[in-house]
């Protein structure tokens, strides 16, 4: 792969970008990191350099863009907290869609050819069919499903008038941790599922809350397709190489098209650990679909995307071993 400039990562010191960062570098790439580290950790960007600063400031974003000679960007900052986007939604709209129109303006300015958006199956809300494949109507029904609708609607109208092509990669639950162990899934506060049941089983938490019991699922808790993050960080460099070859712009699901349900994670992590989960049943929470599995075909078709580290017992065996010897002293008492 050839490119006269380098690659730029918004919110590289996050969970998904931080593997990303790691992925371009064992291809010897160095991407520059945009972060404003609201979320993000300084000690994730270890490969290429940290600009830390808000994507809203437009006027320093093109600056970084321009000074780092930066052709493709990969858009991962954003807030993503499905049931704080219902009781704050002033501050995704800011955030998501403030920021992503910041984006825009600095790649344009900057003459950014490349653009890859980490979107989301929130977008499509209660799909009418499973699995859920691109042509599925896109009916948002939570804020930030929304902002990520209106961040890809934008993209698609500037892209053509700056002469930038995109891709836009709607992905489903993303989890685990890369094999070494170097990153690790850390979101102050936690709200994952996976993360959550193992602070359960291992004891830093005293039990897991799971939201729902009464879903017309088999054993009536939501079902969700988990992809791998290291399977998803490969996808967002294949999504680039597939652009920067001029092979056309693209709209894609990135899952592992196998659904798993909230009891079955649970039993997957007293599996991985010998330990159990204690669990409390709670109401619905806003904004949550029953049954969302992704359709990746055409990811695989255009991308040659295949998880490799989708399974389930393979993500929850990565997410536990990237808990350290916490996890370790837990499961070995």
């Amino acid at each position: 792969m050839t490119s006269k400039g380098s690659i730029c990562l918004t919110g590289g010191a996050g969970y998904i970008g931080s593997h990303a960062c790691l992925a371009l570098a064992a291809r010897g790439i160095k991407p520059l990191t945009i972060d404003n580290l609201s979320t993000g950790s300084r000690d994730a960007v270890r490969w290429g350099s940290l600009v830390n600063l808000d994507l809203r400031d437009t006027e320093r974003v093109t600056d970084a863009l321009i000074k780092h000679n930066v052709d493709t960007v990969l858009h991962f900052a954003a807030s993503a907290y499905v049931g704080e986007s219902v009781t704050d939604p002033l501050k995704y709209y800011d955030n998501n869609v403030g920021g992503m129109l910041s984006l825009l303006t600095a790649c344009a300015a900057a003459g950014v050819k490349t653009f890859v958006l980490s979107s989301s199956c929130a977008t499509y809300g209660i799909p009418d069919q499973i699995p859920v494949d691109e042509t599925t109507p896109q009916r948002p029904i939570n804020p930030y499903g929304m902002t990520k609708l209106m961040c890809e609607q934008m993209l698609m109208d500037v892209a053509p008038q700056t002469d930038m092509a995109y891709g836009i990669l709607r992905y489903f639950n993303v989890a685990g941790a890369d094999v070494s162990g170097t990153l690790r899934e850390n979101h102050d506060p936690e709200t994952h599922l996976i993360p959550l049941t193992i602070f359960a089983a291992i004891g830093r938490t005293p039990l897991l809350k799971l939201f729902g019991g009464d879903y017309d699922t088999p054993d009536g808790s939501c079902i969700r397709d988990y992809v791998h993050v290291s399977d998803l960080a490969h996808g967002h460099i294949l999504a680039f190489e597939h652009l920067r070859a001029n092979g056309g712009n693209l709209t894609v699901n990135l899952g592992s098209g196998q659904g798993a349900s909230n009891f079955e994670i649970v039993e997957m992590v007293e599996k991985v650990t010998g330990c159990n989960v204690p669990v409390e049943v709670a109401r619905r929470r806003i904004g949550d679909p029953p049954v969302l599995v992704a359709d990746a075909s055409l990811a695989r078709e255009m991308l040659g995307f295949v998880p490799q580290r989708s399974d389930l017992t393979t993500i929850v065996t990565d997410a536990v071993r990237s808990m350290g010897m916490e996890a370790a002293h837990a499961i070995s008492a």
